[in-house]
């Protein structure tokens, strides 16, 4: 074939795939779901995941009332990400074979940024369990308050992780170092954990989370103007009520997604995308006991529809309209008031510190069906994760000139925001 790769660029591109996959550090740390071709393209590249039951249960021996159906919730995954690095190089170039491995190298590593910093958008933007603090980071307590909050709400114990900024990450390895606040502070860690920290800014574990240093991270703007108010009662019709299909217009049944809800308020205009807030008298409880935490449950603003209709994130699932569906997901308890204050949490702009739970979030890695036999070179490879790379090579006679390209083809959904949050630092009242 006129378009073949060389033994020198196979073995670049095993080198390119090597290093794609060691860069690619936040998809192994959220599930994987591998899709059908075919499948994924007879449904528009997307389908439907599955949320966790939530069970019930009952007290004595006679459960004759209590049969009832369980009702399934789901959430769209859409195999959105189409990312691809395209470079030419001409036959003056090519004698210099690092020309080529240097392009490979810049090429794997946007590629893997790509899909970190998608996965990292997705948390960022949807995870609803809230963490603030007033000081800078520094302190065991900041981490160990993300550790609170999921335990209090029922998220499982274990495969939690904790993405810090550059300086907030910092900061935390300070605290471990034992110079926190300029300061000598007498530490005991079994191993080398301190000396870690000092040498290296490593952190490792810390209250429960694997954590992680990121070089970006998303930034969440202050609030401005004043706190909004809402309706928590039952007549307002701001609670939800869970549901796994609905019917349309034409008669078919439609897949519905649990993770959001449209809210009316007072006023939507300081309420911008992204935005954290607690509603007055609605506390959070266990997901599984139902019990109260005593402490507010926590949202964000996904969208702003109009003046007075925003999208929010978890729903209000109060089990104020007692059905069963209700009282399966609750995950929260209401006090009514007709004017009920939205208080925002965002007091200061501050970069987004994210932390989930693993099955909370999950990537889902496509493929492209690049023919081999239409005069193009192909290479292909996946990682331990599933995410395939594509190389192609293309070679044109009239300006001696050849094209690459690596493409990458994925989708990343947060399947559930209750089991995942955001830190924010120097929030201060």
């Amino acid at each position: 074939m006129s378009n073949s790769f060389s033994k020198e660029e196979r073995v670049a591109f095993e080198d390119i795939l090597e290093g794609f996959n060691d860069a690619l550090v936040l998809s192994r740390n959220v599930s994987i779901y591998n899709t059908d071709g075919s499948m994924m393209e007879r449904t528009n590249n997307v389908i439907y995941r599955p949320q966790p039951y939530i069970a019930q249960s009952y007290d004595g021996m006679d459960q004759t009332g209590n049969f009832t159906a369980y009702t399934q919730l789901s959430v769209p995954a859409t195999l959105g990400f189409q990312k691809s690095v395209p470079f030419i190089l001409d036959a003056l170039e090519l004698r210099d074979a690092l020309q080529e491995g240097r392009l490979g190298d810049a090429a794997k590593q946007k590629l893997a940024s790509d899909i970190n910093i998608a996965i990292m958008n997705v948390a960022a933007a949807q995870g609803s369990l809230v963490v603030t603090t007033n000081t800078a980071a520094g302190d065991y307590d900041d981490v160990a308050l993300c550790d609170s909050i999921m335990n209090e709400q029922g998220v499982q114990a274990f495969d939690r992780y904790l993405a810090l900024s550059s300086r907030d990450y910092n900061g935390l390895a300070g605290n471990i170092a034992g110079g926190a606040g300029g300061a000598s502070v007498s530490r005991s860690f079994a191993g080398n954990k301190s000396n870690n920290a000092f040498e290296r800014s490593f952190v490792g574990m810390v209250a429960g989370f694997e954590t992680y240093k990121l070089d970006y991270a998303n930034r969440l703007l202050g609030a401005t103007g004043s706190n909004t108010t809402m309706s928590t009662l039952v007549g307002a019709n701001n609670y939800y009520v869970p549901t796994a299909t609905q019917t349309a217009v034409t008669g078919e049944t439609q897949n519905v997604d649990n993770r959001f809800q449209t809210i009316t308020v007072t006023s939507s205009t300081d309420l911008l995308v992204g935005t954290p807030f607690e509603i007055g008298g609605v506390e959070a409880v266990h997901h599984i006991t139902k019990q109260g935490t005593g402490f507010a449950k926590t949202f964000r603003i996904v969208s702003v529809t109009n003046a007075t209709t925003v999208v929010i994130t978890p729903p209000i699932i109060s089990a104020q309209g007692g059905t069963d569906a209700e009282l399966q997901y609750q995950n929260c308890i209401v006090t009514p008031n007709a004017t009920a204050t939205m208080t925002r949490l965002n007091l200061d702009t501050a970069p987004i510190n994210c932390f989930w739970q693993k099955d909370a979030l999950e990537i889902l890695p496509g493929r492209y069906a690049v023919p081999s036999d239409a005069g193009v070179a192909v290479m292909r490879a996946s990682t331990d994760q599933g995410i395939e790379l594509v190389m192609q090579k293309q070679y044109d006679v009239n300006t001696m000139k050849t094209k690459y390209r690596l493409d990458t083809l994925f989708g990343v959904v947060n399947k559930q925001p209750e089991m995942s949050g955001i830190l924010l630092f120097n929030q201060t009242p």
